[in-house]
């Protein structure tokens, strides 16, 4: 089954909904083996199909965090998830939606990522309506590489303040507080520069100019144990940012490198010059991000947003429309042919029955009522035959005939005993005739068929014809 894994930019929360656009996406293509089939940057139309795809969210776009959750599951704890959170958030919640990480936390809690609804529908019904079926979103700060083995079930504390409240998706607000859990090692990542989707700047190749001082803002994704926050900061101050986020944490520093579609490039946005202003990072290829996304056990696609291949929406309908309208034309020709050829064969059985009903009548004149035709005639005749004299093969002296002509070997005076009733013959042999194997042969050559009876030892012949 093939894998398309894509990253996606964040919201710039000064465009408007209604001017939201994407700029070309750098993506990877991966067949059923796990082999690299394609990588590029493409426009979301253009991107390649696959089985599966898998979007990596931007971590400027998520607010995640840790909650107590009541006992409740689907539709009730989806409309629950709003109350929790509420405290913490600026803007509406029911605005927002809301995934549950399936990997339960220490006391019985769990994490929670938010993301802007409105964005998050834009970004699904985009990728819906390009042919992309089977959708899976991860944050892209779980596709990091692991800084120091953690056991998740016990590595969060409170790591959110719960008294500031934060945006979700917010470009200015980090998500998580920078003090809490001092001994969590931080994994941090610049994932290159900040990218524009505002439609005036895509024409301009959507990534940002760099200020007037020449630095370039640059997207950071963080990452403490199994929760997240993304910044937009200078490239000058990652370094520094880093250090006053993290405290006496251990810092784990990458720079996102082998960005399709962004080679060969010497602007101020290429890893090349921004590792001139940030120190110490360590490259990530891009395939690696990529892979893994694969073993993020995160879906953002919950709830409303879960994956349903099987939902017929009106790009597959546009698509099934010939299909579907050769295979109703085919159904309705077989229908009409089936009933065209039982009005022929019905034509045909009622002349046929009109024939033998016409030629009983003809041959047998005092007939008043036809029931069976084939029946009537065939016992009018046999009665014709008895009138006249001649034997039914049912008779004892034709039954007898054909038995002693199927005798052969065996000696006539080898019968015990004959007996006719119910038009078969039972022959009883005397106990020292040994009949041949070729008996029940003979019997049928003279239209006999004959069966022992075991008990007994009987012979019934009957008529075979």
């Amino acid at each position: 089954m093939s894998t398309l894994i894509v990253l996606l930019p964040p919201r710039d929360p000064a465009v408007p909904s209604q001017e939201w656009q994407l700029p070309e996406l750098p993506f990877v293509l991966l067949d059923k083996s796990g082999r690299t089939q394609r990588a590029g940057r493409s426009a979301l139309t253009l991107l390649p199909r696959a089985a599966s795809t898998v979007l990596m969210v931007a971590a400027r776009d998520l607010l995640m965090m840790p909650a107590a959750l009541p006992p409740l599951r689907g539709p009730r704890l989806r409309q629950a998830l709003p109350n929790i959170v509420e405290d913490q958030l600026i803007q509406d919640p029911q605005t927002c939606h809301i995934a549950v990480d399936p990997q339960p936390l220490a006391g019985g809690r769990q994490l929670l990522a938010i993301i802007d609804r409105g964005w998050f529908r834009f970004i699904c019904d985009g990728f819906s309506a390009a042919g992309h079926r089977s959708l899976r979103a991860v944050p892209v700060t779980r596709c990091l590489p692991q800084g120091v083995a953690l056991d998740t079930r016990v590595e969060v504390a409170e790591t959110v303040n719960v008294g500031e409240p934060v945006i979700a998706g917010s470009s200015d607000v980090a998500t998580a507080s920078p003090e809490a859990a001092p001994a969590t090692p931080m994994v941090a990542a610049v994932l290159g520069a900040v990218v524009q989707t505002a439609p005036a700047m895509l024409l301009e190749g959507a990534v940002e100019r760099a200020p007037e001082n020449g630095v370039p803002r640059v997207e950071l994704a963080i990452a403490r144990g199994v929760q997240g926050e993304g910044l937009a900061v200078p490239a000058s101050t990652v370094n520094a940012t880093l250090g006053a986020l993290a405290g006496a944490a251990p810092v784990s520093l990458y720079m996102l490198t082998e960005v399709p579609g962004n080679e060969p490039s010497l602007g101020a946005s290429s890893p090349a010059r921004l590792a001139a202003y940030v120190h110490g990072a360590s490259p990530l290829p891009f395939e690696q991000l990529a892979r893994r996304a694969l073993e993020c056990r995160l879906d953002l696609c919950q709830f409303e947003f879960a994956s349903q291949p099987w939902r017929l929406d009106r790009a597959t309908l546009r698509r099934l429309r010939l299909p579907v309208l050769l295979a109703v034309g085919a159904l309705v020709v077989a229908i009409i042919g089936a009933n065209v050829q039982w009005l022929m064969l019905a034509r045909q059985r009622d002349a046929i029955s009109t024939q033998m009903t016409e030629l009983l009548l003809n041959t047998f004149p005092k007939t008043t009522v036809v029931l069976d035709a084939p029946d009537q005639m065939s016992r009018q005749l046999q009665q014709l035959r008895v009138a006249a004299g001649e034997l039914s093969p049912d008779d004892f002296l034709s039954l007898a005939d054909r038995l002693a002509r199927s005798l052969a070997p065996v000696p006539l005076n080898g019968i015990a005993g004959l007996d006719y009733h119910d038009r078969r013959l039972d022959v009883t042999f005397k106990p020292e005739v040994k009949l041949d194997p070729d008996f029940g042969k003979r019997l049928g050559r003279n239209g006999l068929s004959g069966a022992i009876d075991s008990n007994t030892g009987k012979w019934t012949i009957r008529n075979g014809q």
